[in-house]
């Protein structure tokens, strides 16, 4: 396990000595992400901390990994420079959804047919089993390309898409080294050690977003993690099977995971387009209520390991029992908190924004949350 961990320091390193560097860079560049009326930031900030975590993993992965034992991981890299480029290039000038799907699908041919990373089975679930590659393979698309827009979409606060990754990677590097997979663990803890690395500069107040670049990877590397934790622990001849990993795996990713579908399903049934931007999402309504960032961080990771321990502790009751028992229970704890919670309305005058979008202000700024009552309390009492 030292060995292993010796991933975890390395990306580490060189993830936190490449950060403050790309920060100077972005200020002298310019290179900000600017707030606007959906964003929750009120001041322009570096958007290239993808950079960082890009530059941990690889770097990490590849001292630790052996391509002539792991042949697929050269496609994983091949597939990692796709997506980090391309969210590289949307975090300097802004890409379309069309063309960044595309390179989405382009990523995950790469992983699917000739990474070797592929669903064969749907281990039970709505009683069926095998399946057969004319509906595996676009199902696996379809499951790599969610789980990377999942994660992309997540990233809309300090802290949250760094946490909930942490997590995930943490968890399944310690199922595969027990399950005497190491070079997966050793991915999995080189994305880890980035990230401890860019939480540091992340955390409100941040200094730097992971941008596009950050969380299309993460996603990508999630979407291989999980689809190799199913295919493996759902084997018998597993050194470590596991009953219900299906709804292990999903349970681990279960906050973006549900966020995504919930948010995608509310923008088609309004007849626009799943990938418009809106203030849908599960983080934007809780800081609606007034919570802090790290408020908010700290409550979507407990839901995730709470629905964690719910799928552990039910795994004897199959895939078909937990997935069912995740969804309802992660909607209905979302309904719970947007009803429990008061309502408190982010007041930032347009100006304010206009302002720093033309002059990049790096000012410590303190924008007052109040709400619509106390605004029309002052208007009265002017």
């Amino acid at each position: 396990m030292l060995e292993i961990g010796i991933t975890a320091i390395i990306s580490f390193i060189v993830a936190f000595l490449a950060i403050p560097v790309i920060i100077l860079i972005a200020e002298k560049k310019k290179l900000y992400d600017v707030p606007d009326e959906r964003k929750v930031h009120t001041r322009a900030i570096a958007s290239l901390g993808g950079i960082g975590i890009f530059l941990g993993v690889i770097f990490s992965s590849l001292l630790s990994i052996s391509l002539l034992q792991n042949a697929e991981f050269q496609y994983f890299y091949a597939s990692a420079l796709i997506i980090f480029f391309t969210g590289l290039k949307d975090d300097i000038i802004a890409l379309s959804a069309t063309k960044k799907f595309i390179t989405q699908i382009v990523a995950a041919a790469i992983i699917i047919h000739l990474g070797g990373i592929q669903i064969e089975s749907m281990y039970g679930i709505g009683g069926i089993s095998q399946l057969s590659p004319a509906y595996g393979i676009p199902l696996t698309y379809f499951t790599i390309i969610l789980i990377i827009n999942a994660y992309n979409l997540i990233d809309g606060i300090d802290g949250l898409a760094g946490s909930l990754s942490l997590l995930a990677s943490l968890l399944f590097a310690t199922y595969f080294y027990y399950a005497g997979l190491h070079a997966y663990a050793a991915f999995a803890l080189g994305l880890a050690g980035s990230l401890i690395a860019f939480l540091i500069f992340n955390f409100q107040p941040a200094k730097i977003f992971m941008g596009d670049s950050g969380s299309l990877l993460i996603g990508m590397v999630m979407s291989i993690l999980v689809l190799k934790f199913i295919t493996v622990a759902s084997s018998p001849a597993a050194v470590v099977p596991m009953q219900s990993a299906v709804g292990i795996g999903i349970a681990v990713l279960i906050v973006p995971l549900v966020d995504t579908l919930r948010v995608f399903a509310i923008r088609m049934l309004k007849g626009r387009s799943p990938f418009s931007p809106d203030r849908n999402h599960v983080h934007h309504l809780l800081i609606d209520r007034g919570l802090s960032h790290s408020s908010v961080a700290f409550i979507c990771i407990l839901a995730n390991i709470t629905l964690l321990s719910f799928a552990y502790i039910f795994r004897f009751m199959g895939n078909s029992f937990v997935l069912i028992g995740l969804f309802a229970f992660t909607l209905i704890t979302m309904g719970i908190l947007y009803f429990s919670l008061p309502k408190r309305k982010m007041v930032i005058h347009r100006q304010y924004v206009m302002s720093q979008k033309r002059n990049f202000n790096h000012t410590s700024k303190v924008i007052d949350l109040k709400t619509r009552e106390e605004v029309s309390a002052e208007k009265l009492s002017g």
